[in-house]
C-alpha cells in the first residue's frame, strides 16, 4: 500500500477544469517530483491533497484511508504538511512564532522541542535569526522558514510548492542539499518544481502534468533521458 494515492481526482477553479482525471502515487520514504509548466495543475494537486481544495471527483487516500473530505488542519493531523508556493510567513511574527504555528495541532511538548532543535540544526541561519520579524528576512530564509514551519507539524510526508522559486544559484543548491537531508531523516516527500533538472536530480520518480493531465510518469534518471523531457523541460535543443 502506497502512502499517498490519488485516484483520478478532477479538480476546478470556478468553471476552469484544472485537474482532469490524475493519479499519483508516492511509496513511504521517497521523494517523488510533479513537473510541467506553469498553469499545468502542479500547485492545484498540492492543495487538493492538503484540503485546501476539494475535487469533484475521485479519490485521496493516505496509508488507504480517504483524506479528500477533510478540512486543511485535519489532513495535517493525519501527518500531510506543506511549504506553499511564495512561502508565505507571517511577517510580523519572529522566526520561533512562525515554528509554532506549524506545530499548532500538536500536544507533545517535548517532541515540539525537539523537532525545533531539528529545524535549527537543517538550517543554522533560522538559529541565528530565531528572533527576527520572519517579513525582514531575505527570500533564502523565509524560504527555509516555510520548509521548518511544514516540518513542525512532524508530517510523514511533506508537500513543497517551488522551493527554488526567485533564490539565487548558491541557495537553490543548499536547499536541495536540505531536502535530501529531510528525506534521509525518513520523511517522505512530494515534490513541485519548475526546475526540472534539479528536481530530477534528488527525486526517485516523476510525473510531468501539461494542462491538467499526466502525460509521462518514469522513474528519475529516465525521465532525465526523455527526449520530450529535455526539450520541454531541460531547455536542450
Amino acid at each position: 500500500m502506497a502512502l499517498l494515492e490519488v485516484n483520478t481526482i478532477h479538480t476546478y477553479y470556478g468553471a476552469i477544469h484544472a485537474l482532469k482525471g490524475i493519479s499519483i502515487q508516492v511509496e513511504q520514504g521517497e521523494i517523488v517530483t510533479l513537473i510541467g509548466a506553469n498553469g499545468a495543475g502542479k500547485s492545484t494537486t498540492l492543495n487538493t491533497i492538503c484540503g485546501i481544495l476539494h475535487p469533484h471527483q475521485g479519490s485521496i487516500l493516505l496509508d488507504g484511508e480517504p483524506i479528500h473530505g477533510l478540512r486543511p488542519h485535519e489532513i495535517v493531523a493525519r501527518g500531510v504538511a506543506q511549504a506553499p508556493e511564495g512561502r508565505r510567513v507571517f511577517g510580523r511574527l519572529n522566526v520561533i512564532e512562525n515554528l509554532e504555528m506549524g506545530a499548532f495541532a500538536r500536544k507533545d511538548k517535548a517532541g515540539i522541542r525537539r523537532d525545533m532543535e531539528r529545524v535549527f540544526t537543517l538550517f543554522p541561519r533560522l538559529k541565528e535569526r530565531a528572533k527576527q520579524v520572519a517579513g525582514t528576512l531575505s527570500g533564502g530564509e523565509q524560504q527555509m522558514l516555510a520548509i521548518g514551519r511544514a516540518l513542525m507539524a512532524s508530517p510523514r510526508l511533506l508537500l513543497l510548492d517551488e522551493p527554488s522559486m526567485g533564490l539565487a544559484p548558491i541557495l537553490v543548491e543548499a536547499i536541495f542539499d536540505t531536502i535530501r537531508e529531510i528525506n534521509a531523516q525518513g520523511t517522505t516527500i512530494l515534490l513541485v518544481e519548475q526546475n526540472a533538472l534539479m528536481a530530477l536530480s534528488v527525486a526517485n520518480r516523476g510525473y510531468v502534468l501539461e494542462t491538467g493531465n499526466i502525460v509521462l510518469h518514469d522513474s528519475a534518471s529516465a525521465l532525465q533521458k526523455n527526449e520530450m523531457v529535455r526539450k520541454a523541460y531541460l531547455g536542450e535543443e
